[in-house]
C-alpha cells in the first residue's frame, strides 16, 4: 500500500499533461472537427427556440409527463412521426470556454486522484512501472471512457462520437498510467 499523500506529483502533472493533451486533440487535430454537423435551416429553427425563452436545461421532445401518457396511442404516434429530439439549452452571449476548461482541469485531477487512489491500495511504494501502469491505467480509462458508452444507449448520442471520445480517454488514460508509473514513490 502507498500514502496518497506520496502521490500529488503525479496526480497533478498527469491532469496537466491531460488537458495539454485533450486541448492538442480538439483544438489542433481535425479528429472532432465533423461531431456535430450544422442542422439545415439552423437560422429559422434558432429564432423558432429563441422565441420560446426556454430555461437552460436538457429537454426531450415529445416528452410525455406522466407513464399513463407514455403508453398512449397519441404520444406513440408523435413519437413514430419524429422527429425525437434531445438537446442542451443554454442561454446566448459569451462563448469563452474559461469555466469548462476549469471544469475540465478540476475532472482530471479528480480522475487521476482516484486513479492513484486504487493504484495506491493495491501496490507498494517501489513497485515496478508496468504494474503501476497497469492499475492506473486501467482507473483512469474507467473515469475518462467507459462511462460515454451511456449516451450512445441511452441517448442515441452517435456511435462515430462516442468511440472517438472513448479513444481520447484511452489516450488520457495512457498519458496518465505513463506519468504514475515514472513517479511511483520508491
Amino acid at each position: 500500500m502507498t500514502d496518497l499523500s506520496l502521490l500529488w506529483l503525479p496526480i497533478l502533472l498527469s491532469s496537466v499533461v491531460v488537458f495539454i493533451a485533450s486541448s492538442i486533440i480538439h483544438m489542433l487535430i481535425p479528429w472532432h472537427k465533423g461531431d456535430y454537423p450544422k442542422l439545415p435551416n439552423e437560422d429559422k429553427i434558432l429564432d423558432a427556440l429563441r422565441g420560446q425563452n426556454i430555461p437552460d436545461g436538457d429537454y426531450m421532445m415529445p416528452c410525455a409527463g406522466t407513464r399513463e401518457e407514455m403508453r398512449s396511442p397519441g404520444f406513440a404516434e408523435k413519437i413514430k412521426k419524429g422527429p425525437v429530439v434531445m438537446m442542451t439549452i443554454w442561454k446566448g452571449g459569451d462563448m469563452g470556454m474559461g469555466r469548462s476548461l476549469v471544469l475540465w482541469f478540476i475532472y482530471t485531477v479528480i480522475v487521476g486522484f482516484f486513479a492513484g487512489y486504487v493504484a495506491g491500495r493495491a501496490l507498494p511504494a517501489g513497485s515496478e512501472y508496468l504494474q503501476v501502469f497497469r492499475f492506473v491505467g486501467t482507473t483512469a480509462f474507467l473515469g475518462y471512457s467507459l462511462a460515454l458508452l451511456q449516451l450512445s444507449i441511452w441517448y442515441r448520442r452517435s456511435w462515430t462520437i462516442t468511440i472517438k471520445s472513448i479513444i481520447d480517454g484511452l489516450i488520457y488514460a495512457l498519458l496518465s498510467a505513463g506519468i504514475f508509473g515514472w513517479l511511483w514513490p520508491h
